[in-house]
């Protein structure tokens, strides 16, 4: 087993310029973790508030250089904790590790809880099992445990374009529920209707409250804003009467509080039962995640730059050997 790995990695918190390729030791793993040889990472617009010591600061993890970042992935299982049943060498697998202390998914290597990785279904690609747990975890924590919606309620979801957004729309869909979206330019819309959504708009460039009214909505019983909106609060007071409305915390601005709606921020955590969830939606093949581009390993600070620009779904990073192209 290799004792040294590649990975994308900062020195110190702060902009897209501090990453640099680095040789690392490859992490260890305990009896109840796997050590997962990377093929493709994910990336996460929470990825840039971690990148600049955000999570570091609010939750005093008095974080360790070289610090990898990336909190989920796709590879084959190379080593197995002595506890790990169900699982076997080289499984195809996709993994979430939000803040892992033994490192991001960055990188050529990551050890993780077996609890926290699951064998890819026929139904996704290996390059689409990067990035689906994080937003995907995301999206079915706010939809079903945070509003708890029902087949045949109403919801406006707001960035319904976007990583989350994308998820949440098709695990709407699949409840049953009549969806509003709120999308962002052409490709966006574009994407949400190739999922069979007829209610969708431009956030960007029309009247979300004239066109949810053109739509025949009058009243939504839930809203999930993976984006905020300059007309957001506006919105709620004229659609949102005795309903329930969540947003992924860092959402901003958030919503103002209101005493007749319930407006709750949520975080994604992510934990066996709703990991167990999420992959019986993507073994049924209702949810399949949308990659506007993908980054070699080397290029992060691009990837992080354009985390900044307009795109649709998500993005992925490609962990290949960078042996032959990297000077060390």
């Amino acid at each position: 087993m290799k004792k040294t790995m590649l990975a994308s990695v900062i020195n110190e918190f702060g902009d897209y310029t501090k990453f640099g390729i680095k040789e690392v030791p490859v992490p260890t793993i305990t009896d109840d973790e796997i050590l997962i040889k990377l093929d493709y990472a994910g990336i996460g617009q929470w990825d840039r508030f971690e990148r600049e010591g955000g999570y570091d600061q609010m939750l005093g993890l008095n974080s360790k250089f070289p610090y990898i970042l990336g909190s989920e992935g796709s590879g084959n299982i190379v080593s197995l904790g002595k506890n790990v049943k169900n699982f076997t060498i080289n499984d195809k697998v996709y993994a979430v590790g939000f803040l892992n202390p033994k490192g991001g998914f960055y990188a050529e290597y990551v050890s993780v809880n077996h609890e926290l990785v699951k064998i890819i279904p026929k139904t996704i690609t290996l390059l689409q099992a990067s990035v689906i747990a994080g937003v995907g975890l995301t999206g079915l924590r706010g939809l079903t445990d945070v509003l708890n919606l029902k087949k045949g309620e109403s919801i406006a979801i707001f960035g319904a374009s976007g990583g989350i957004g994308h998820i949440a729309v098709q695990i709407a869909k699949s409840i049953g529920a009549k969806i509003y979206a709120v999308a962002s330019e052409s490709d966006g819309i574009s994407l949400i209707k190739s999922y069979g959504i007829e209610c969708v708009v431009d956030g960007k460039t029309e009247d979300i409250i004239t066109k949810a009214h053109s739509f025949g909505f009058n009243n939504f019983d839930k809203i999930l804003l993976t984006f905020s909106h300059k007309d957001i609060n506006k919105f709620i007071e004229k659609f949102c009467f005795d309903g329930k409305v969540a947003y992924p915390n860092g959402v901003f601005p958030e919503p103002e509080k209101r005493n007749d709606v319930d407006i709750i921020g949520y975080n994604g955590d992510s934990d066996k039962d709703i990991i167990n969830r999420l992959h019986k939606y993507i073994e049924n093949g209702e949810i399949i995640p949308h990659i506007d581009k993908v980054f070699d390993l080397d290029k992060v600070k691009e990837a992080h730059k354009y985390l900044i620009k307009h795109y649709v779904g998500k993005l992925s990073i490609k962990v290949s050997n960078l042996k032959n192209k990297i000077h060390i």
